[in-house]
């Protein structure tokens, strides 16, 4: 099993990442969300796509604008998106929920609103419509159909954009959704704080990371790049 690089969110900067992958030579490289990739993801990392495998989910900052949802969405590493399923990478089962939690979808523990991406499209008014769908925010906000769907799926390690609820600003509901999926290990991004919870979440035998703005962790939790 080689290692796995986890990084935290880069809003556009991916110079960090390219030098830690040239040093490091990583098996795989997940991003945490908010890339914001100034062109298209597969040529922000076109230095490395030959050295390692790119995977990454989505933030909330990944919908601010139509560019830098088509530069992840609308890429040649769309494929490589992680949400609502579960990959073998490099030997580990990683299971993926990009996005945020939003008080017009859903805010846990509050009942949802929506349970669905087509619950919302048939509520939201014909004005409202992105493309003819989901408005464009709401690409990255979290549904409970698409929680529930994951939750029925097995993995060693989960990363979401948002925190457990480890965190000051964390859920419970990615507490939960870890221990349904039976993972032992966890990294979110979001709040560009590196937290090792630690004695936090031994009741729960995860071992759970925040990686910090522009940091990268393995899949250890070693500190790679600080950020």
């Amino acid at each position: 099993m080689g290692k796995i690089f986890f990084c935290g969110d880069v809003h556009g900067r991916f110079d960090h990442v390219i030098d830690a992958v040239r040093e490091h030579k990583p098996a795989a490289v997940v991003f945490l969300g908010d890339q914001q990739a100034k062109r298209p993801l597969e040529e922000e990392l076109g230095d490395i796509l030959n050295m390692t495998d790119i995977w990454w989910i989505h933030g909330n900052h990944d919908t601010d604008s139509d560019a830098d949802y088509d530069n992840l969405f609308e890429s040649a590493l769309a494929d490589r998106n992680l949400h609502g399923r579960v990959v073998e990478i490099a030997g580990l089962r990683i299971a993926g929920l990009g996005g945020v939690f939003r008080g017009q979808v859903w805010m846990p523990p509050e009942q949802p609103r929506f349970e669905s991406v087509a619950a919302y499209v048939a509520r939201c008014g014909k004005g409202n419509l992105w493309r003819g769908g989901l408005p464009r925010k709401h690409h990255s906000s979290i549904f409970p159909d698409e929680y529930l769907r994951l939750a029925s799926m097995r993995a060693d390690v989960l990363v979401t954009h948002e925190a457990p609820s480890f965190h000051p600003h964390g859920f419970a509901a990615i507490d939960e959704l870890a221990h349904k999926l039976g993972a032992h290990a966890a990294f979110h991004g979001h709040h560009h704080d590196l937290c090792n919870y630690g004695d936090k979440c031994a009741q729960l035998s995860l071992a759970a990371h925040g990686v910090g703005l522009r940091g990268i962790s393995d899949q250890e939790g070693n500190v790679i790049v600080a950020g």
